[in-house]
């Protein structure tokens, strides 16, 4: 069961992922999306998600000991992205970003909670 928790996480990571090397890479490659864009914030979500794609979601799969904190670490940069667009962008941000991101943080919640569980149902299979 543990393995196939941490499978669908990392499915889950890669999908997120490649969600937003897609929605980045359009607009970096000139695509209007019809709303006002703030510059760095293709260039964070195609990196973002190419770093996901690469490597946390890698990592997830082969149950490394490093996915936890990477997973975790991935939720904790959209978090702060998230503050930093509700604080500093307010007026500007659109919400399609502001969607975007919280649709990522949920997932990643989510990827976060399967993680978690495969990990305590290998602890009790191990007690």
């Amino acid at each position: 069961m543990n393995t196939t928790l941490n499978k669908i996480a990392a499915v889950l990571a890669f999908v997120i992922g490649a969600m937003a090397v897609f929605a980045g890479g359009q607009v970096l490659l000139g695509r209007d999306p019809g709303y006002y864009v703030i510059d760095w914030l293709p260039v964070y979500n195609y990196t973002l998600g190419v770093i996901t794609v690469f490597t946390t979601a890698a990592l997830i799969w082969t149950n490394s000991r490093l996915a936890f904190p990477a997973a975790l670490a991935t939720l904790g940069i959209h978090t702060l992205v998230m503050v930093i667009l509700q604080i500093a962008y307010r007026d500007v941000v659109a919400m399609d970003s502001i969607m975007a991101m919280t649709i990522r943080m949920t997932v990643w919640l989510v990827i976060l909670g399967l993680m978690f569980f495969a990990r305590r149902n290998k602890e009790v299979l191990h007690a």
